[in-house]
């Protein structure tokens, strides 16, 4: 009689055990089911129609477009307090006023597309020399028996030695190593990427190489002669740089001292300058003068940017 209610109790305990353990093979069941969906949508498309040794896709299907350069979060954020700060300046300095200080935010505009243009030509400047080395190594690879296409290929852990993974020639020639495995034409992706680049010698070697490859000429002596007309453009460019060096440190020095001045004698004699502030005469010579100085200023750097 003691053992009826202890038999009644340890299957009422089993019970529900025996209820779990059936939804956990159910679900076990159709886990994989489950989990081969994701995968089959994880996995590349190389991968799936056997090609396994394709570089993955976040390295091998960037194609970016190097034509114009977006600001990113950080450097927009950068910029515009720059702006602000020298507007503030300028508003202190020149005109004493709220209303200037308000007048001159427009020009944040302008100052965010002559900063966009700079950073352009220092990435164009950046891709170039990246690419010089590249095709470099890539003419030694021909010297050496290699097809084109393998050039490239013995080109790339060569570049990985010298630059960082977000490069944008090893993302370049990832990308085009990629496109060869699955058929495209090695002087196409040049041409592609001359034209996305927009630079001069990038396209030059594109066109030349494609000439050379259709018209079956002595390939390796065409790219070594292209390689080094670049490179010489490229020494030039930096022995120009270098003499300017001097001068344009000159001209950001010179361009400063009125604005020093301004300021020594608006923050230690402020009444020598009471006199250009509140005023219309005032205020016409200080525009005058204001306009002067940035026409100065610009026509100073123009003076000393020289292109090859």
């Amino acid at each position: 009689m003691l053992k009826g209610p202890a038999m009644m109790s340890e299957t009422e305990i089993k019970q529900p055990a025996v209820i779990s353990a059936k939804r956990q093979l159910e679900e076990m069941i159709k886990r994989p089911a489950i989990m081969s969906g994701k995968q089959a949508l994880a996995v590349p498309s190389g991968q799936q129609s056997g090609h396994r040794n394709r570089p993955p896709p976040d390295a091998a299907s960037v194609r970016q477009d190097y034509t114009g350069y977006r600001f990113c979060i950080r450097e927009r954020i950068r910029y515009l307090s720059f702006y602000i700060f020298l507007d503030g300046c300028v508003s202190f300095l020149f005109f004493n006023s709220w209303i200037a200080f308000f007048l001159l935010l427009p020009g944040a505009a302008a100052f965010l597309a002559e900063r966009r243009s700079v950073l352009q030509k220092r990435r164009e400047k950046v891709i170039r020399q990246q690419f010089l080395d590249g095709i470099q190594m890539m003419s030694a690879s021909l010297q050496a028996g290699y097809s084109p296409e393998n050039a490239l290929s013995e080109t790339l852990p060569e570049l990985r030695k010298v630059y960082e993974p977000d490069a944008v020639v090893i993302r370049e020639f990832t990308f085009m190593e990629a496109q060869i495995s699955v058929g495209r034409n090695l002087e196409e992706l040049f041409m592609d990427f001359g034209r996305r680049c927009a630079a001069e010698d990038i396209q030059s070697f594109a066109e030349v190489f494609l000439s050379a490859k259709r018209s079956g000429g002595d390939l390796l002596a065409i790219v070594r002669n292209t390689v080094s007309c670049i490179r010489q453009k490229q020494e030039t460019m930096q022995e120009i740089e270098t003499c300017l060096a001097g001068k344009l440190m000159e001209q950001k020095i010179m361009s400063m001292v009125p604005i020093l001045i301004l300021a020594y004698i608006r923050l230690s004699s402020p009444e020598f300058m009471s006199l250009m502030y509140g005023n219309a005469a005032g205020t016409a010579i200080m525009t005058l003068c204001f306009l002067i100085y940035a026409l100065a200023y610009f026509w100073g750097r123009k003076i000393v940017q020289i292109e090859v």
